[in-house]
């Protein structure tokens, strides 16, 4: 499942507490967790919590870096993915020429959460589906599949519909434990890819690790 940029946001608990930072955001927006929110709320985040267990770390990008700071867990709403490992992939990526790479997508643990500048793959229950999941996004067969409808740089859900949903448990038909190589040359044989076809990706899909 890939989730929508506004997965994750602001609980009431936030304003309530302090309530001069609700004129920070725009109208409507207020409970966003948007790409500049690190500069825009300082005050609520931190390098290090006090308590881990009643933190939240968010992941967001800051001078053309991933950064993750924490918050109060009782500042962001309660989701279906907070308590979920998933695969963040930023929300707009390269130029959209075809058989580019992604950048850096990475594993987010349970009590991670991403800003809107990413986007999530899954809910999963333990890091091995989300490793898998991450494994098959790299995949220059995904990837070709993802380059059929993307063409800028953004990455938003449509342009993923082609790409089709795989098992990511231990009982799949894939052994998610091999390269990303080998994973592309199940999924050729999975789908029943020509010879030519898969010449041609990969030839024309550049590769990731």
């Amino acid at each position: 499942m890939l989730s929508q940029k506004s997965q994750y946001g602001f609980s009431e608990e936030i304003y309530i507490e302090n309530p001069e930072l609700k004129q920070r955001l725009t109208k409507g927006n207020e409970y966003i967790i948007d790409a500049n929110i690190f500069g825009k709320m300082p005050e609520i985040f931190s390098d290090k919590p006090s308590n881990e267990g009643s933190y939240i770390l968010i992941f967001g990008r800051q001078n053309n870096q991933r950064i993750g700071k924490y918050i109060k867990s009782k500042y962001i709403k309660n989701s279906k993915g907070v308590d979920k490992y998933k695969v963040f992939v930023t929300g707009a990526n390269g130029s959209g020429k075809f058989g580019e790479t992604l950048s850096s997508p990475f594993i987010g643990k349970p009590q991670e959460v991403g800003t809107q500048t990413y986007m999530s793959f899954g809910f999963f229950d333990t890091a091995f589906e989300a490793n898998s999941c991450l494994n098959y996004i790299k995949t220059k067969f995904a990837r070709c599949m993802l380059g059929v409808l993307k063409v800028t740089q953004n990455n938003p859900r449509d342009v993923w519909r082609y790409i089709p949903l795989q098992d990511f448990t231990s009982d799949s038909d894939i052994d998610w434990s091999k390269s990303i190589a080998e994973i592309d040359q199940q999924l050729y044989k999975k789908y029943g890819l020509t010879p030519d076809e898969i010449n041609f990706i990969e030839n024309h899909v550049k590769e990731m690790n």
